[in-house]
């Protein structure tokens, strides 16, 4: 569990490198000479500094590799723990556990919030669950890939996660999307096609549209789960662009 050691007054008489530095040590376990990569994976775009050859330092490469490597990660955790579960319960599962707004919510748990380093007009509700990403990022850069397989699984998930808790709720993001439509008077319609169909099963398209226009649409084997992922894509869409929120 997290250390009280971190999060004690002294925190405050500390430089950020040393702050970022007994993060590390002591909520992640990690021993390092490459402070440098994670204090860049906790730092926002809004407080960009210019690296010596012009480019802005800042988490949003980390942050592309950390949703790679985490993705991975917990793709096969689920396919070795579910050896019998068909693949689209699997990418439901996976996206649970890697959505933002649970990636969000564990970076807070994780107290990794408090060491984002934000410009102080800047308000983003992503900032911690991008900064979690730039993390993972930064460990599989500094101690490979299978060590920051055991990381995450022996030691963020175990440690701050209740997996099947996660896996097991129910997320009706249909009803979201059609609340939403309604009290922003917006028209919702679902469009289905078939996209492939053989002997055994049908692959089925749904599409989503506002206003007829498209706006996500998925591919599933069954129409009501993709009709709730084609929502959920349109739940993730209107949070990240921030306008009409949910």
């Amino acid at each position: 569990m997290l250390s009280v050691f971190f999060f004690n007054s002294s925190k405050k008489e500390l430089t950020r490198e040393q702050q970022v530095a007994r993060y590390i040590r002591s909520v992640l376990r990690i021993r390092t000479s490459n402070v440098s990569i994670y204090m860049t994976a906790l730092t926002h775009r809004s407080a960009s500094e210019a690296s010596f050859d012009g480019h802005a330092l800042n988490n949003e490469r980390l942050e592309y590799l950390g949703d790679a490597v985490l993705d991975a990660v917990v793709a096969e955790y689920l396919f070795k723990k579910f050896p019998f579960k068909p693949e689209g319960d699997l990418t439901e599962m996976r996206s649970k556990l890697v959505k933002r707004e649970h990636l969000g919510l564990l970076a807070h748990k994780m107290h990794l919030d408090q060491l984002i380093e934000m410009s102080p007009n800047s308000h983003s509700k992503f900032a911690g669950g991008d900064a979690f990403e730039a993390l993972i990022g930064a460990i599989f850069l500094d101690k490979g890939y299978e060590k920051t397989k055991r990381i995450i699984l022996q030691r963020i998930f175990a440690d701050f996660v209740n997996i099947n808790a996660v896996i097991t709720e129910e997320s009706n993001y249909k009803s979201k999307i059609l609340n939403w439509a309604q009290r922003a008077h917006k028209k919702i319609e679902f469009r289905h096609d078939i996209a492939e169909r053989n002997r055994r099963s049908t692959l089925y398209r749904v599409q989503l549209l506002v206003d007829d226009e498209p706006f996500t649409e998925a591919l599933e084997y069954s129409v009501k789960k993709a009709e709730q992922i084609a929502s959920e894509r349109a739940v993730t869409k209107l949070d990240e662009t921030s306008e009409n929120p949910l």
